[in-house]
C-alpha cells in the first residue's frame, strides 16, 4: 500500500494517476472538508486527516510500505509565514518521524528548488548548493529548506528517505487553477499581454510525477534530486502559448526593475482590498534571480528526462479546454436531473 499526502493537489492527483496506471494500491490522506474533484472516479482509499496530527498519521500509515509526502503550503504572498512553517517544517518532521516509527520502507519527500540558496547569474544551482536556511527573499524558501533539513535529520536516525526538488510545475489536471495555470490561460485569452522581462525554469507535472516514482525505485537514501525542466523567459512562454492556440496579442514589456518598484505599492493595495494579484514582490524577484537549475544528477542516477516545455504548454491548454467542456456537460446534466418532475397518477413532486 502506498500513502500519498497532498493527493488532491496538482502534482498529487497526477502522481496518483501514474501509480494507479501501474497497478499500485493507493491511499490518499486528505484534510477534513477538502475538495476531492481531482480524485473523482479513481479506485483509491481515502483517509481524512492532517499532517499536523500525529495520531491521524499513524492511522494513515498503517500497513503502508511507501509514503509520498507532497502536502505543503506553496505561497508567494505575504501573510502566510506562520502556516507555512507549521505545514512545511513541522508537518514534514511529523511525517518523517511517523514513517520511521511505523516501519515505512521508503519516504519520498517533495521539497522545492526554492530550498536552495539563490546563486548569482551564471552559476548552476545543483544538489551541492547550500540550503536557503537564512534566505532574505521569503519565508517560503526558508520553510522548504528547514523542512528538507528536518527530513534529513530523521534519515540520520534510520529512516529510508529520498528528497526531490521540482522547479515550476505546469501541465494537465490542474483542477484548482494554479498560479502558472492562470498565467498560461491569460496569455491565451487576452488581447494585450503585459510581460515582465524575466525568466524561470518550468517542468511538466507528468515528468515530476514520474521523477517521484523513479526516486522511490532508484534513489539513494538521504540524497536530494532536482527535478527541473527548461529555463524560459516570460516572453518565450507567451510565444509557446500563442503557438499552441494559434492566437496573437499585443505585447507590452515592462522592465523588471520598474515592475519591482511599482509592485511593492500595488501588492500592499491589493492586500488591503483582499484581492489576489498576479504578481508579487517575491514572484518578480524570482523572475529576476538566477534560475539555472541542473537535473543532471536525477538524469544520471534515476533516469529522469523531462519532455520539451512546449509539449507541456500545449497539453495543458488542450486539457483545460476538454475539462471546461466536461464540467459544462456535468452542470447541464445536474440541472436537468434537479428539475421537479410530477409523478404519474398523483400530484406529488419528486
Amino acid at each position: 500500500m502506498i500513502l500519498v499526502t497532498g493527493a488532491t493537489g496538482h502534482l498529487g492527483n497526477v502522481l496518483v494517476r501514474e501509480l494507479i496506471d501501474t497497478g499500485e494500491k493507493v491511499r490518499a490522506l486528505v484534510r477534513p472538508g477538502e475538495a476531492l474533484q481531482s480524485l473523482e472516479g479513481m479506485l483509491i482509499e481515502v483517509v481524512v486527516g492532517d499532517i499536523l496530527d500525529r495520531e491521524a498519521l499513524k492511522i494513515a500509515m498503517a500497513g503502508v510500505n511507501t509514503v509520498f509526502h507532497l502536502a505543503g503550503v506553496i505561497s508567494i504572498r505575504p501573510g502566510m509565514e506562520e502556516i507555512m512553517h507549521r505545514v512545511n517544517v513541522e508537518g514534514a518532521r511529523n511525517v518523517a518521524e511517523t514513517a520511521l516509527a511505523s516501519g515505512v520502507k521508503r519516504l519520498v519527500h517533495v521539497s522545492s528548488v526554492h530550498a536552495f540558496r539563490r546563486e548569482p547569474h551564471g552559476v548552476t544551482i545543483d544538489e551541492n548548493t547550500p540550503l536557503a536556511l537564512d534566505s532574505p527573499f521569503g519565508s517560503y524558501d526558508r520553510s522548504k529548506a528547514e523542512g528538507t533539513l528536518a527530513v534529513l535529520d530523521i534519515v540520520n536516525k534510520g529512516l529510508d528517505a529520498v528528497i526531490v526538488c521540482p522547479s515550476g510545475i505546469i501541465g494537465s489536471h490542474d483542477y484548482f487553477d494554479s498560479d502558472m495555470g492562470r498565467t498560461l490561460l491569460s496569455f491565451s485569452d487576452r488581447k494585450i499581454n503585459i510581460l515582465i522581462d524575466g525568466a524561470y525554469d518550468f517542468v511538466d507535472v507528468r515528468d515530476v510525477a514520474q521523477g517521484l516514482i523513479l526516486a522511490r525505485d532508484k534513489g539513494i537514501s538521504g540524497e536530494i534530486y532536482i527535478l527541473s525542466g527548461t529555463q524560459v523567459t516570460v516572453e518565450n512562454l507567451l510565444e509557446m502559448t500563442h503557438n499552441a492556440t494559434g492566437t496573437r496579442a499585443v505585447k507590452l514589456k515592462i522592465p523588471i526593475k520598474l515592475a519591482m518598484f511599482a509592485i511593492y505599492f500595488i501588492q500592499r493595495f491589493f492586500q488591503w482590498l483582499k484581492i489576489k494579484s498576479s504578481y508579487t514582490v517575491y514572484s518578480l524577484q524570482t523572475l529576476l534571480d538566477n534560475s539555472l537549475f541542473s537535473y543532471q544528477k536525477a538524469w544520471r542516477e534515476l533516469g529522469y528526462k523531462p519532455r520539451p516545455l512546449s509539449e507541456a504548454v500545449t497539453d495543458f491548454l488542450a486539457w483545460h479546454r476538454m475539462h471546461n467542456i466536461s464540467s459544462q456537460h456535468k452542470a447541464t446534466r445536474k440541472a436537468v436531473n434537479a428539475r421537479p418532475v410530477k409523478a404519474a397518477g398523483n400530484s406529488s413532486v419528486r
